[in-house]
């Protein structure tokens, strides 16, 4: 099933790969990329604030809200928007198995980690 209405994706513009998987979801989406609403992390703290999300965790993990002001974050978060993309919709639906889930979520959880303080943004 494809969500047709609007989100938000709150995402980490410093990050390379993040800024080159967003242009990949938009390629892919082709005319419903116009739903989605890429906004920077960084650009947009007090916007996550007033959400009630720190935006050190919103550099930490995906976050999206929906057209109805639902937050959704992690792999939920990826599974929300792969499922706007018909290819993607068998990939989005196998991620969110429990122990793929699981799995999925520390290895994504130990990248971020290992990249922020690479980029010496990581705060304990």
């Amino acid at each position: 099933m494809i969500d047709k209405t609007s989100i938000s994706v709150f995402y980490d513009a410093q990050c390379p790969l993040c800024r080159n998987e967003r242009r990949r979801y938009e390629r892919w989406a082709g005319h419903r990329a116009d739903d989605i609403q890429w906004l920077d992390v960084s650009e947009h703290e007090q916007l996550l604030r007033d959400k009630g999300v720190d935006p050190f965790m919103a550099l930490r993990s995906l976050h999206i809200e929906t057209a109805q002001g639902t937050l959704i974050e992690g792999i939920d978060a990826y599974r929300v928007l792969m499922r706007r993309i018909p290819p993607l919709v068998p990939i989005a639906w196998g991620i969110g198995l429990p122990g793929i889930k699981t799995v999925l979520r520390k290895m994504y959880d130990n990248w971020v980690k290992r990249r922020l303080k690479k980029q010496g943004r990581w705060v304990t």
